[in-house]
């Protein structure tokens, strides 16, 4: 228990945090006025709020009453948007009203955050008391969206209904106090005395306009200006204070100040054709403006012409609200009075403009405005409008009507309710423009108003290019019926003065062509045995052939510089002659220093000629061979002679070692397919595959450069040097030459793929025999070995047995796979009358042998 009234105690003196944005802001009778008294009244404190609390009134604050009811917490205010104090910015309070009457204040209006924003739930349509169970129809839905529609294109509606404005329309509550402020119930007066006599006064005007000062009694201030309010005073005061006034016993020696210390809040009813209509608490200080802008404005039927303050049953300020949306000037913003009425009348006549103006909206027009007025409503025309005419779509008693207005009516044309002005834009084309293209120094668009001639417009360019054709020039006009007109001229003859200037037109386009344009380029070729091969480069007047080798960096080592060849076409070619000659070949040798000398071919090139520099005949570029395995010395050796064969590598290499396995030696070539080669070979495997019904054929991409294994037998080669088999070596050849082999590989469809020990004497079917076995699968007719060198034997049918090939140390048994496919008619016959064959020779055989027993 002692803890627990620690806390309560310790919560009771801290500070009550600053309203935050989104609390109501009720502000009852007695709102504080800031600078007066230091320091905020906290949650649950009765008594006047000090002025100098800026923030709004807290939630669940005890707030002076108004008669009979002081202290009284007032009734919850049901979602009214009300203005705050003088030190309170628009902050609403939280569900706090004003006691009057004995009754608690009961307040209408959609509710309203605290920026003077709709609240949740708010939209462009008035919130009423929907019942949430009771769905809405779908036309009633669309409707909606048709009038939130409507509501965006209206002028003005964006500015009252945008919450980023929040602050926009709260009255300044730091201003001095306004001369002509008409004192009521509530406000707070300081009377200060000062001089002879000193003296304070605070003191509150009651609800029945009087306030009390001690040894003189109530005082009747309500309905009085603050001046008045003071004279009043200084009248009761000065008779106790006789030094307030001259008189008798001497000039005046005290002094009187009367200040407003806090003030009172006034009720305010908003009513028309408003967003938001209802009645709104807002401080004393408040104007129309702000209410206004509480109430959201106009509605999509309102008046933002006509905004009508009634005061006592009469008219005592009309706004519009179009002076403050376009100048910024406030005419008759009026500081507003308890009880005032804001009325929101109906429109006369909405007009809506579209186009190429700055601003696209509905305006509300005056009975009397012309089109000029509408146009600086809506900012004034686009850079891009056409201005010498606007379109008017206006409704009459039956139909639509159409109206032009021209830029002279536009001060005397009126507008009619419902007219929609559309602005168009310029037409996309120049009025005075010329072109000029071709070979001039600046090509492009010119005004015909400084250039009206053809000799200005090519000035302005500034003049011809030398490779300018000045025989034929064309003029591309544009006549009034859209043709496209073309114009030949001799632009020479103009130059000279022998043909008279050429007046342009509006869009001309002068097309003066190039030389270039007009010549067919040629080019030349070098090729062969240069640095940098040229496959093409333009053909230069007077260039030799020496100077072609210079721009392909000079001859290769490789080249036959005794031997180039330039070819030429032939132009006149007899066309009825089987054998015309139709090119020319001529042979130079030139000297690989290319600096000129005396002794240079100075052959001049022509157009089209191909060089081509020949490769040496005798020149080679060096190759290698390699040599691995059971060797001496295995490594890499050159080429020597043309004709190096398998055993001068040998030799080379220092001959065979001990333990060289003769049989099993391999020479690896690396073969090189060209492209045509390549896809003609990987058509062949794919027809294979598809055209092969008993076999599988894996196809495999065809490589352009493949290593293939060559079988030979080096033993021979070695008996013999020189013979058939002893190979020519090739360019990257690689001779393997591997150790003793002792183990025999079997894998395919047998049922235990493995490697076996090399025996003598054992044969295939032993090997076999050692992997478990052929299996159900296995193709035995097709079995294979495949040799250490590279080479391989097949098995082989006599009558019906299998002879199957020899078997070597290093070798690899491959039983394939057996396939079945669909037997045709042909191949079932096929095999039964060779069945049927083999058994009546069975039967002839066995009879035979039988008779010869016998």
């Amino acid at each position: 228990m002692l803890i627990c009234t620690g806390l309560q105690a310790t919560a009771q003196v801290i500070q009550a945090p600053s309203a935050p944005t989104s609390a109501p802001a009720t502000l009852p009778a007695g709102v504080p006025r800031p600078g007066q008294l230091p320091g905020g009244q906290l949650p649950g404190q009765t008594g006047t709020t000090p002025r100098s609390q800026t923030q709004g009134t807290l939630p669940g604050a005890t707030q002076q009453g108004t008669r009979g009811q002081a202290g009284q917490t007032g009734a919850a205010q049901q979602g009214a948007n009300q203005q705050g104090g003088r030190g309170q910015a628009g902050q609403q309070g939280a569900g706090t009203g004003t006691g009057q009457q004995g009754q608690q204040g009961q307040q209408t209006g959609a509710g309203l955050d605290a920026t003077g924003a709709e609240g949740v739930g708010a939209t462009d349509e008035p919130i009423g008391d929907t019942d949430n169970t009771q769905l809405k129809t779908e036309q009633e839905l669309q409707r909606e969206r048709e009038l939130a529609a409507q509501r965006r294109k209206l002028f003005g509606y964006q500015l009252f209904n945008d919450p980023a404005n929040a602050g926009v329309f709260q009255p300044n509550l730091n201003i001095a106090t306004p001369k002509g402020y008409v004192v009521g119930p509530n406000d707070e007066l300081n009377i200060n005395i000062y001089g002879y006599s000193e003296a304070t006064y605070p003191t509150t005007v009651n609800p029945d306009g009087f306030i009390y000062i001690q040894r003189v009694g109530p005082i009747h201030v309500a309905g009085l200006t603050i001046e008045q309010a003071k004279t009043r005073i200084l009248d009761r005061l000065s008779k106790i204070y006789v030094g307030l006034k001259s008189g008798p016993y001497g000039a005046a020696n005290t002094y009187m100040v009367v200040t407003l210390g806090d003030i009172r809040s006034i009720r305010v009813t908003v009513t028309g054709e408003a967003i938001r209509p209802g009645t709104y608490t807002v401080s004393s200080l408040s104007t129309a403006m702000n209410v206004i802008y509480q109430a959201g404005g106009p509605s999509e039927i309102g008046s933002f012409r006509n905004v009508q303050v009634i005061r006592n049953n009469r008219v005592v300020a009309s706004l519009d609200l179009y002076d403050f949306l376009t100048s910024g000037v406030q005419r008759n913003d009026i500081r507003l009075q308890d009880n005032d009425n804001i009325r929101f009348t109906t429109y006369k006549a909405h007009v809506e403009i579209t186009g190429s103006t700055r601003r696209n909206n509905i305006f509300e027009m005056l009975p009397g405005e012309p089109m000029a007025r509408l146009l600086e409503l809506a900012g004034g025309f686009s850079s891009n409008a056409y201005k010498a005419r606007v379109k008017v779509t206006r409704f009459t008693k039956r139909e639509l009507k159409m109206i032009d207005v021209v830029d002279s009516e536009f001060s005397s044309f009126p507008l009619e309710d419902g007219d929609q002005v559309s602005v168009e834009a310029v037409l996309v084309r120049f009025e005075n423009q010329v072109g000029i293209q071709g070979a001039v120094f600046r090509p492009g668009v010119y005004s015909l108003d400084q250039n009206k001639s053809l000799k200005q417009l090519i000035a302005s360019a500034e003049g011809l290019k030398g490779d300018a054709f000045t025989g034929r020039i064309q003029i591309v006009r544009t006549r009034e019926d859209m043709a496209i007109d073309n114009i030949s001229l001799n632009l020479a003859d103009i130059i000279n003065g022998t043909q008279p200037d050429v007046q342009l037109q509006r869009e001309d386009q002068v097309i003066i062509p190039s030389r270039f344009d007009m010549a067919e380029f040629a080019d030349i070729s070098i090729t062969g045995e240069v640095i940098t091969p040229i496959e093409s480069t333009p053909y230069v007047a007077n260039m030799t052939l020496e100077d072609l080798i210079l721009r392909a960096g000079g001859l290769k080592e490789s080249a036959a510089a005794a031997q180039i060849e330039i070819v030429r076409r032939k132009k006149d070619v007899e066309v009825n002659s089987k054998s015309a000659q139709v090119s020319e070949i001529f042979r130079f040798s030139v000297d690989r220093d290319l600096s000129i000398k005396s002794t240079d071919s100075k052959f001049m090139l022509y157009p089209y000629d191909q060089v081509i520099v020949r490769r040496s005949p005798n020149y080679r570029i060096q190759t290698f061979v390699t040599v691995e395995g059971e060797v001496i010395m295995p490594g890499e050796y050159p080429v020597v002679t043309k004709d190096q064969r398998i055993s001068d590598l040998v030799k080379m290499a220092g001959g065979l070692t001990p333990f060289a396995y003769v049989p099993g030696a391999t020479l690896v070539r690396e073969i090189r397919l060209s492209e045509a080669e390549k896809q003609i070979r990987q058509q062949t495997i794919n027809e294979l595959a598809d055209d092969s019904p008993k076999a599988v054929v894996r196809p495999e991409a065809a490589d352009q450069n493949t290593q293939q294994l060559i079988g030979i037998n080096l033993q021979k080669i070695m008996s013999d040097p020189g013979s058939m088999e002893d190979m020519i070596l090739q360019e990257g050849d690689e001779l393997r030459i591997p150790k003793q082999l002792e183990t025999v590989r079997v894998g395919g469809e047998v049922l235990l793929p493995t490697t076996a020990k090399f025996r003598r004497g054992q044969s295939f079917q032993d090997y076999i025999s050692q992997a478990g076995g052929f299996t159900s699968r296995s193709a035995r007719k097709k079995a294979y070995v495949v040799y250490a060198n590279g080479s391989a034997d097949r098995t082989r049918r006599f009558a019906f047995f299998n002879i199957y090939p020899r078997v070597e140390p290093g070798s690899e048994i491959i039983v394939p796979q057996q396939t079945k496919g669909a037997l045709t008619p042909l191949q079932i016959i096929q095999s039964t009358t060779t069945i049927a064959g083999s058994i009546i020779g069975l039967v002839t055989t066995l009879v035979a042998l039988r008779a010869l027993a016998q």
